[in-house]
């Protein structure tokens, strides 16, 4: 029963629900217990589920991690960074305004090809109508690709966000990511009502302060029926790095090389100036934009800066 003594020792199995520093929030069947890892290890990323050891009422360490089914990180040329492990849905938070990156939305659509997870864009605050439309322009070249794209006003017409998010989110465990006053968490607490609270819980069992954003929070879904679904609320970020692929990862997480991939002169072209490449012949016909393929160079060159 929650709130009695423990014996210490007890093996548990819990889902890690939050992330800060070496310190770790875990949800054992609805009792949350603080969490660290033996030694210095810090592999551990919001959604992992992992066996415990009591060490406390309220405290246990983690032993070992269960083999998961996807990982999203992001990385520079010194070190990697965990998003979140076992999700299958990523949402990508846009908005009409601010203007977001699209640097940053096809980092993170790369990311998500190459860790295999199915990948969304949600364009928020389409009640703003001056720049609605180059938004929706915007965005319409990830739609093109394949990428499914949700117009949603959290404040305007919340109702309307809400019964166009649960439907997708149904079963599945999500993460939305997304650049700082895009509107992510005014979603997030559309979709649990909770969500605040949680948060001041979840910063004071981390001891993070009174209220804090800063660190990456898994959320169960109100409801059930059609399985238990979770969404992951990651801090707002600028950047997104990927050192972490290599070359023919990279070639594959663009959606819109893979027709081309093989049809080039030399078996191991890069698609960056080798002659008859059918890669670059698609750039130069419009078949692939510009700016994507400047990227994936972009993403080439920073491979080969890895350090770690």
């Amino acid at each position: 029963m929650k709130g009695s003594k423990k014996a210490q020792g007890d093996q548990l199995t819990a889902t890690i629900i939050a992330a800060h520093g070496r310190h770790y929030l875990a949800d054992a069947d609805g009792e949350k217990l603080q969490c660290v890892t033996r030694g210095k290890k810090t592999n551990v990323a919001v959604g992992d589920v992992v066996h415990l050891a009591r060490t406390s009422n309220d405290q246990a360490v983690i032993e070992t991690i269960a083999e998961r089914s996807t990982l999203l990180y992001r990385s520079d040329q010194y070190k990697s960074k965990l998003l979140a492990s076992n999700i299958s849905r990523l949402f990508i938070v846009v908005a009409t305004e601010p203007s977001f990156a699209d640097d940053l939305v096809s980092r993170a659509l790369v990311a998500a090809e190459a860790a295999g997870i199915e990948a969304h864009i949600i364009l928020n605050k389409v009640d703003v109508e001056e720049p609605l439309a180059r938004a929706r322009e915007r965005v319409g070249l990830y739609g093109a690709l394949g990428y499914p794209v949700h117009e949603l006003s959290a404040r305007a017409r919340p109702e309307q966000a809400v019964e166009t998010l649960v439907p997708l989110l149904a079963g599945q465990s999500s993460i939305f990511i997304g650049q700082s006053g895009m509107g992510k968490s005014s979603l997030v607490n559309l979709l649990v009502p909770d969500a605040d609270i949680a948060v001041r819980e979840i910063s004071e069992a981390l001891d993070t302060g009174k209220h804090t954003t800063t660190f990456t929070r898994l959320y169960w879904l109100p409801g059930g029926a059609a399985g238990r679904a979770s969404i992951i609320d990651s801090p707002g970020f600028q950047e997104f790095g990927l050192y972490h692929l290599t070359e023919g990862m990279l070639e594959r997480a663009f959606v819109e090389f893979k027709p081309y991939l093989g049809g080039c002169k030399y078996y191991n072209c890069r698609h960056l100036a080798e002659p008859q490449c059918a890669v670059l012949a698609a750039v130069a016909e419009g078949r692939i934009a510009k700016m994507r393929h400047a990227l994936y160079a972009q993403l080439l060159h920073e491979s080969s800066q890895t350090l770690y």
